[in-house]
């Protein structure tokens, strides 16, 4: 045997275990070795097969140890399995350049077939210690309700998120809630709403069960504005009022369900220079930019983002939602929704796969959340859904209302008119959609049926008008806008 049939016969070994050992006259062995691989590869196919069904039991504590096991133990079996073929082949049978050029060879093929496998069993630690860092209750904070696997969302045909952007500028202390929207998910469907809130809603009440409510029976007044950005701040600088500490997420979940009429099931808080990083993590997002966008100070000299369907880093990402400059809180609102929906088009599973460490080590430290770990395997697929269903976006501002003076059971009447519309046919739906790119009025028309279901919810802020039997209140500002679709907003 000559040395790079030795060498081939090897490699050809860490594809087809027993090869070498066939060719060494060694059968028994060989077909041994290749009855075990079959069966150890028709294993791994049935296991891999119980989650095309349910993607979200890969991200089980109990799926992630056996894969990393498993990937450790397969990291020990090849690197033995070719040490074992090259021995086979009775190397010492090579004139002495042959044993010395196929020795090296054969050690840097042991090392390469490991790397897969240790490749794996890093990705899968570095998510679960991920998984397990982000989805941990607060300290102090509510405990989270035991998750049942035959009915995960208790009866629910919709659930509904709090999503949050918060200000971490440098100047300020404590959790300061600049940007608040909330997806109300159907999850038969998939088809989503975005209830865009702005910072600066003043005068949101809470329900009677809310401590917040015995505090501020007339509406949030803290601060002389009360706006709603503070609610969370407030909270969490008085945890005597509010039963123990962390509770602000609870204070603003229980102000904007009540405002919106829905229960508010869960949030999730992301710092936006984080944001930023994550952004930068899986390669930035394709936007349309509507106009120029200015950033940096009040007068926008840092730079600007120019028009036109672009791909922006994280900092442009960052800033073309948060900038001020020319405009107002209202169209920050309409660009930040345009980048959740982006993400949520953009971030394929490939993607997330393929750029995996970097997102894992931007997302670390940035997220916040109340999602009990034992929910995400029933969230996954809920989120597969979404990526390639109707998302429809609602933003309360004006002219349509007032943050000054808000009409709370407007509010909830467009709340309900858009979730009804969001489950109605595609073709009813998109009756009276416009394609009006964001701005200060566009997208705050119609809702419908209510979220999730509960009797908290069921109350409303404005005295005389109830969820159940909604009353159409008299108001100079428009009622019959449906709520918008967001590619039609952002250009998707």
């Amino acid at each position: 045997m000559t040395t790079a049939s030795l060498i081939g016969w090897t490699a050809l070994s860490a594809i087809v275990p027993g090869a070498a050992h066939l060719r060494a006259g060694k059968r028994r062995t060989g077909f041994i070795m290749l009855a075990f691989f079959g069966a150890l590869l028709i294993a791994a196919v049935v296991y891999g097969l119980q989650f095309l069904g349910n993607a979200g039991a890969a991200v089980r504590q109990s799926t992630l140890t056996t894969v990393m096991i498993g990937a450790g133990a397969g990291a020990l079996a090849w690197f033995a399995l070719i040490a074992m073929s090259y021995m086979a082949l009775r190397p010492e049978r090579l004139p002495r350049k042959g044993q010395v050029v196929s020795g090296i060879v054969v050690g840097v093929l042991c090392v390469s077939v490991m790397a897969p496998f240790a490749l794996t069993a890093t990705t899968i630690k570095t998510a679960g210690d991920l998984l397990d860092d982000v989805f941990v209750p607060q300290p102090g904070g509510p405990s989270p309700s035991p998750i049942r696997a035959e009915d995960p969302w208790n009866g629910r045909k919709r659930v509904n998120f709090l999503l949050i952007g918060a200000d971490a500028a440098g100047n300020r202390e404590g959790v300061r809630t600049d940007s608040m929207t909330v997806a109300s998910v159907n999850l038969v469907t998939g088809n989503t709403v975005l209830f865009s809130l702005p910072r600066n809603l003043q005068y949101v009440r809470f329900p009677a069960s809310s401590p917040m409510h015995k505090q501020f029976p007339n509406g949030f007044n803290a601060e002389g504005q009360g706006l709603l950005n503070a609610v969370w701040y407030y909270a969490d600088n008085n945890p005597q009022l509010m039963g123990g500490k962390n509770r602000g997420p609870e204070a603003l979940k229980d102000a904007i369900g009540y405002t919106l009429g829905l229960n508010i099931d869960y949030y999730a808080m992301v710092d936006m220079f984080g944001f930023a990083r994550l952004v930068d993590a899986i390669g930035g997002l394709r936007i349309r930019v509507e106009q120029d966008v200015k950033w940096g100070g009040h007068f926008g000299t840092a730079g600007t983002i120019k028009a036109g369907y672009r791909k922006l880093n994280g900092e442009e990402v960052l800033w073309y939602g948060r900038s001020r400059v020319n405009s107002d809180d209202f169209s920050r609102m309409a660009r930040q929704r345009c980048v959740i929906g982006a993400l949520a088009q953009q971030a394929s599973p490939t993607t997330v796969l393929a750029n995996f460490n970097r997102i894992a080590a931007a997302a670390r430290h940035m997220f916040r959340t109340d999602i009990p770990r034992d929910l995400l395997e029933h969230l996954v697929p809920v989120g597969l859904k979404v990526k390639d269903a109707k998302i429809t976006s609602l933003q309360f501002v004006p002219p349509t209302i007032y943050t000054g003076n808000p009409d709370w059971a407007k509010i909830r009447l467009l709340t309900r008119k858009a979730l009804h519309e969001s489950t109605a046919d595609s073709r009813t739906a998109a009756a009276g959609v416009t394609a009006s790119p964001s701005g200060t009025g566009t997208g705050t028309g119609g809702a419908s049926a209510s979220g999730s279901p509960t009797a908290g919810a069921a109350a409303t802020p404005s005295a005389g008008v109830t969820a159940s039997r909604p009353t159409r209140p008299v108001t100079p500002t428009p009622n019959d806008k449906a709520a918008d679709s967001l590619s039609e907003i952002c250009g998707f």
